[in-house]
């Protein structure tokens, strides 16, 4: 068995089996390393669960520090971000800014951003795609499973610590962080249905 499906397992069975509920009388915190792009929900000091993220790139920089969870809304939508399509459905800027103008018949359809946990302003952790290097516009993408293990885990008022510096450089897809975890629903030497130039805004 491969490295990835062994990972798989496991976050498998800590999804289907461990007590990952805010009713639990040792409360969870979550702590989030840039550099390694990765994120680790903890209870009473050991880390539960690991997951691969997909931070702020350059110029939208997910800002470190000691925050809380303020909010959470499992179908939250961007209110800055989406796409802007035109008359007939066709994506015209697929990563558009709500100010953009738009063509006539067309619309702007704001990003869904599912299973979202706000920590600090505008950003939070929310179930995204994670093309394998900083990439959101300061929000923490996690895989959907993830973060829906992360969103019933814990509650408003749950410590978030963001720390570590976004890794920099020419990105080509492949993580280039020191992390162990990658996913691999989104490479193509696992899954053949891949395609790199696929708009991939939405998840």
């Amino acid at each position: 068995m491969g490295p990835f499906a062994k990972l798989g397992l496991v976050i498998l069975g800590l999804l289907l089996f461990s007590p990952l509920n805010a009713q639990d009388s040792k409360p969870y915190t979550v702590e989030i390393d840039l550099r390694d792009q990765t994120a680790f929900l903890v209870r009473n000091g050991r880390i539960v669960l690991a997951t691969p993220i997909a931070s702020g790139r350059y110029g939208h920089l997910t800002p470190t520090g000691s925050f809380k969870i303020v909010e959470k809304e499992r179908n939250h939508y961007s209110s800055m971000y989406g796409k802007i399509v035109d008359a007939r459905g066709n994506t015209v800027v697929s990563d558009a800014d709500a100010d953009m103008p738009v063509p006539p018949g067309g619309k702007f359809i704001p990003a869904p951003m599912r299973y979202f946990m706000r920590f600090s302003g505008a950003n939070g952790m929310h179930a995204g795609y994670l093309p394998g290097y900083p990439a959101s516009h300061g929000c923490v993408r996690l895989p959907e499973e993830i973060a829906i293990a992360f969103f019933n885990a814990i509650e408003v008022g749950t410590p978030v610590t963001v720390f570590g510096t976004t890794p920099r450089g020419q990105y080509s897809g492949q993580f280039t962080g020191r992390s162990r975890f990658v996913d691999p629903r989104f490479d193509s030497r696992f899954d053949p249905r891949y395609d790199p130039r696929f708009d991939p805004w939405w998840r």
